[in-house]
């Protein structure tokens, strides 16, 4: 519950059921404007180029100094895939090929749902960006597990791993519930 302000008058909010609705909004006090709270979209991208995974360090919190897909919330006005290829091309300065959907993880503790894609790169051309250390291409047995920044990029990653060795990538669409002692581990 965030919301203090009404975004349409400036007036003051309070939480309450509105009529013909299950879930608690911030309601206007005012103009009785209803302002809803939706979860965040976070794009990525599982690149592949010639058996090698393309990942970077960050150089932002949360995590810094810590390896990740190229991954990002969001904009207003592009889709998922568009996300995804954005965030690629700020983070790893690469340009990729033969997009395609991967999987769908709903963190329903942080209000969040990731949507993973996976991609060729389109040229061996790739580097750090603004918000990354370094780029790297890593054979699987050479990801560093151990600091990679999000549980949720390990899960995906490690099942593209697997799915990589037949070459038989399928789509999934999982809830991950956090396990708070294992975040420790990534709250450094």
């Amino acid at each position: 519950m965030t919301i203090k302000f009404c975004n349409q008058c400036g007036h003051h909010v309070e939480y309450q059921i509105p009529e013909s609705d299950n879930q608690l909004r911030a309601v206007c006090q005012k103009c009785f404007y209803v302002q809803y709270e939706n979860p965040l979209i976070v794009n990525a991208c599982i690149i592949e180029h010639k058996g090698r995974i393309l990942l970077g360090k960050r150089t932002i919190e949360p995590r810094k100094n810590c390896w990740n897909v190229p991954a990002g919330f969001m904009e207003n006005g592009e889709s998922t895939q568009a996300g995804a290829v954005r965030e690629v091309k700020e983070e790893v300065l690469a340009d990729v090929k033969n997009i395609t959907l991967f999987g769908v993880y709903n963190i329903i503790q942080r209000s969040q749902v990731h949507v993973y894609f996976r991609a060729e790169l389109d040229s061996p051309n790739y580097g750090a960006g603004a918000e990354t250390s370094e780029a790297q291409l890593f054979l699987p047995e050479d990801i560093p597990w151990d600091n990679m920044a999000f549980p949720v990029s390990v899960t995906a990653l490690k099942r593209y791993v697997e799915e990589m060795k037949t070459g038989n990538f399928t789509i999934e669409e999982k809830d991950i519930l956090i396990d708070y002692e294992m975040l420790r581990q990534f709250d450094r």
